[in-house]
């Protein structure tokens, strides 16, 4: 029978074959990861080390961090490396891995969303039940159902778009192996294989959005019945945060993979790829933990600790 894996490689076109601009996006790109890196790992760290913090949000804000990383740490290291080197290539195993894992740890992110906005509407309309309600089993069911559902869909779509035959081209028109650009490169009928995307992350995104949308239809039919305004604020700004996040994540999955492969512009795709891979991992230690005073005063308590041990020492 025809082999139909016709490439064992792949070759990645990137953001810009522009030689002024491989160093400058090397920078920008170093220093988004890196503070990816800092600001997700030192917050899992932080939230593990501060008993203030060993409640069901932080619980979620720990999990969403280290997803966070792993779903930016699939891509960027190799995008860096293509400025850096030049060097294009992806081997054909690699190029599944870092499908794989993408799309898990990105499916898991929007899971723990949804689950994050369920413990936000216990916490605000249900004040007096909420230890009863977010207890420890509760909170630990729905991050492992967050991380069984993003690897089962995983294994959905790389099975589904790498049974497909890759014969006309090995030359992905993105700077990581996504979805439609690599569509675009199979020779067989991808109707199938395009209808198993857009089913799959539809009904995906869609359950997380309903519950998304629910709990926060009920936060603020509670908030606006509230009759304290510190109340009203402090709610609103937590809100506020959570909300531009989900926006931010489902606005441009949404975009990128409800569509049909005749509508997409790679170059378009390409920028919205850039928020959700590198932007958004980057942000959401912000958006979510460093406002919040109880961790500022935690990271405070942490860097005093840190200079009392280094003054011990010297």
């Amino acid at each position: 029978m025809e082999n139909k894996t016709k490439v064992t490689e792949f070759i990645l076109v990137g953001l810009t074959d522009d030689p002024k601009l491989q160093v400058p996006l090397f920078i920008i790109f170093f220093l988004i990861y890196l503070i990816t890196l800092l600001g997700n790992l030192g917050m899992i760290v932080l939230i593990l080390l501060d008993s203030r913090l060993h409640s069901p949000m932080y619980f979620f804000l720990s999990n969403l961090s280290l997803v966070d990383f792993a779903y930016s740490s699939a891509v960027t290291p190799k995008v860096m490396a293509v400025f850096l080197t030049g060097d294009k290539i992806i081997p054909y195993n690699a190029c599944v891995s870092q499908f794989y894992f993408f799309v898990a740890f990105i499916t898991v992110e929007s899971f723990l969303l949804a689950s994050m906005a369920y413990d936000r509407y216990a916490a605000v309309c249900k004040p007096l039940h909420y230890t009863t309600t977010m207890t420890t089993g509760v909170c630990t069911h729905l991050v492992i159902g967050s991380y069984v559902c993003g690897f089962l869909n995983a294994s959905i779509h790389t099975g589904n778009i790498f049974r497909l035959s890759f014969c006309r081209s090995n030359v992905v028109d993105h700077f990581f192996c996504d979805a439609p650009p690599l569509l675009a490169l199979s020779c067989s009928d991808n109707y199938i294989a395009e209808m198993v995307i857009f089913l799959v992350v539809g009904f995906n995104d869609l359950f997380s959005i309903l519950v998304i949308s629910i709990s926060y239809l009920f936060i603020f039919i509670t908030i606006l019945r509230m009759h304290s305004s510190e109340g009203r604020q402090k709610a609103f700004s937590t809100c506020a945060s959570h909300l531009t996040a989900v926006s931010i994540f489902y606005g441009t999955g949404t975009f990128m993979y409800l569509q049909p492969s005749s509508s997409h512009s790679m170059n378009t795709d390409k920028i919205a790829s850039v928020f959700y891979t590198m932007v958004i991992p980057m942000l959401n230690p912000l958006v979510y933990s460093l406002r919040n005073k109880e961790v500022k005063s935690a990271f405070k308590k942490a860097v005093g600790k840190a200079k009392s041990s280094a003054r011990f020492i010297f």
